[in-house]
């Protein structure tokens, strides 16, 4: 087994503190390669900064999240274009919608995400998106806006009816250690149920805490530590009737292929 492969996290987070000691229990643990989601224009430069100081170990994504939205400032879409011309291995992400929160109003996300979608689009990145209660919306924006040949909807808790509309257009669906809860039982049915080779795993640091008996990497107030990918990967493998081994090479393929620019 060559290593696991967060699809999703955010290192920059504040709430994580000092990344260095992360990275270290990451690369102990197991974990070969992460990708690092921005969610707004101020963390671009810290994105940008960790990809740099580990190559190898961290993919950027630069996008700005739904819950952000309402803090992008005049000019981004060209500042955003010109960050990915300087990183050809780049992604983008996190954007998305939500209708779970009051605040950005929904018109507000759908053209900070419309703009994050065409700009994918144009320059051929994969790109991750966050849908929470905005499944008729998301599709309503597809519409207008294509996403790109290839995207990743992260810490995927939707139907497989939903699925199934999202898997012609190149989605891919990553899990995270939230949904081993038993009340999210389920969303691991609709992971039973999706391709495997369009299946990733994720842990969405510093959020989306895993149940305690998945917490190897135990933080202050609750947060979820990247190097918990491989206790929660264990979950699902057991929860899908899969071996650990099996389970890091598909999704360990599957985020290099979606991931291919940012390999």
């Amino acid at each position: 087994m060559n290593g696991w492969i967060d699809a999703h996290n955010h290192l920059q987070d504040s709430r994580l503190g000092n990344a260095e000691p992360l990275i270290a229990e990451m690369r102990r643990s197991g974990i070969r390669q992460c990708v690092v989601n921005a969610t707004c224009e101020a963390d671009w430069e810290k994105v940008e900064n960790l990809r740099l100081a580990h190559p190898g170990l961290i993919s950027a994504a630069f996008g700005i999240h739904p819950w952000k939205a309402d803090t992008a400032t005049d000019g981004w879409q060209q500042r955003l274009g010109d960050l990915l011309q300087q990183h050809p291995s780049a992604s983008i992400g996190e954007c998305g919608l939500d209708r779970w929160i009051a605040s950005p109003d929904l018109r507000i996300q759908r053209a900070i995400f419309t703009d994050q979608l065409r700009i994918a689009h144009e320059m051929d990145r994969a790109v991750t998106i966050h849908s929470l209660k905005a499944w008729e919306p998301l599709f309503e924006v597809f519409q207008d806006q294509p996403p790109p040949s290839r995207f990743l909807m992260h810490s995927f808790n939707g139907s497989i009816e939903i699925a199934e509309r999202l898997l012609p257009m190149g989605a891919y669906f990553s899990f995270s250690g939230y949904f081993l809860q038993s009340r999210k039982a389920k969303v691991v049915e609709v992971f039973r149920k999706l391709p495997a080779d369009r299946i990733l795993i994720e842990t969405d640091a510093p959020d989306m805490l895993p149940p305690d008996e998945f917490i190897r990497f135990p933080l202050p107030e609750q947060h979820n530590h990247p190097a918990n990918l491989v206790a929660i990967a264990e979950g699902l493998a057991a929860q899908l009737g899969w071996s650990c081994a099996d389970l890091a090479e598909i999704t360990s393929s599957n985020a290099q292929r979606l991931f291919s620019a940012t390999s």
